[in-house]
């Protein structure tokens, strides 16, 4: 199992493509992004990981997490990889990770793509949060999973994948962080804040959105897009805060596409 400062990892795709972290959400794990690996790994060496705390990596965490911490653990693995640098797709915790590591080494982050992103913790984020945590304490973690893809996915593409929804239940169970893990790891996005420094992040950043997430408002990613000084906002009507599984084809199409457009921009 290939581990590399604690943190475990995956490579696919052409060992001569342009390196490209693809980094989950809250849940943390590679598994994620298994509706878009093949079409990234067809150009780009993807490199998937679990992220600290969860999955197949170390799992033991400081007292406090920040999302600071999350960047540092994605320049360890590039570190630890021998890369110069690295795109980076992100969704939500990861995308904002992303940001964090675009203001922490800029020379080390090329693209940056974030899925249902923001720069500061919107209020009704917070109150779905305070809400999915005392369910965990109360109820236990599978409760907490039971009632996860009401957040995650709209409601009628929730109930046309039922079968597989539920298939994906003992392997979550079976993987569960842990409470402690999960409090930290909301605690570190409820306290992100970078909505006064994003005009200092001069990567180009694609902001993926949609207007029916019930966790992230897509206002968030508008506000992002304004402040950033290279942003540049997608809004779908649809798709819910996992977007890249409910729409992957249109994701991964769209993702490829204004990679390789900004990548050709870049270069001329």
């Amino acid at each position: 199992m290939p581990v590399a400062a604690g943190i475990y990892y995956e490579l696919h795709g052409p060992e001569e493509g342009e390196p490209l972290i693809l980094s989950a959400g809250l849940g943390g794990s590679a598994r994620y992004w298994q509706p878009n690996l093949a079409a990234f790994a067809e150009t780009y060496r993807v490199i998937l990981y679990d992220h600290r705390g969860t999955g197949r990596s170390e799992r033991a965490l400081p007292d406090v997490v920040t999302v600071d911490d999350m960047a540092d653990d994605m320049l360890a693995l590039m570190d630890a990889l021998d890369l110069d640098w690295a795109h980076v797709v992100g969704h939500a915790a990861g995308g904002v990770a992303a940001l964090a590591l675009a203001l922490k080494a800029p020379e080390r982050i090329g693209l940056v793509v974030v899925v249902n992103g923001w720069a500061v913790a919107e209020p009704h984020f917070l109150r779905c949060f305070a809400a999915r945590l005392a369910l965990l304490r109360d109820s236990g973690p599978e409760a907490y999973l039971r009632a996860q893809p009401i957040f995650l996915y709209p409601a009628n593409w929730s109930s046309a994948h039922d079968a597989e929804i539920a298939a994906e239940l003992p392997h979550q169970l079976i993987h569960f962080p842990g409470v402690a893990t999960m409090e930290k790891r909301i605690a570190a996005l409820a306290a992100f804040d970078i909505g006064d420094r994003l005009d200092a992040i001069e990567a180009p950043v694609l902001l993926i959105a949609t207007a029916d997430d019930a966790l992230v408002p897509s206002r968030a990613s508008e506000r992002l897009a304004e402040g950033l000084a290279h942003g540049e906002l997608a809004l779908s009507e649809s798709g819910g805060h996992a977007y890249n599984v409910t729409e992957a084809e249109d994701f991964n199409a769209f993702v490829l596409g204004w990679l390789g457009g900004a990548d050709e921009a870049q270069e001329e």
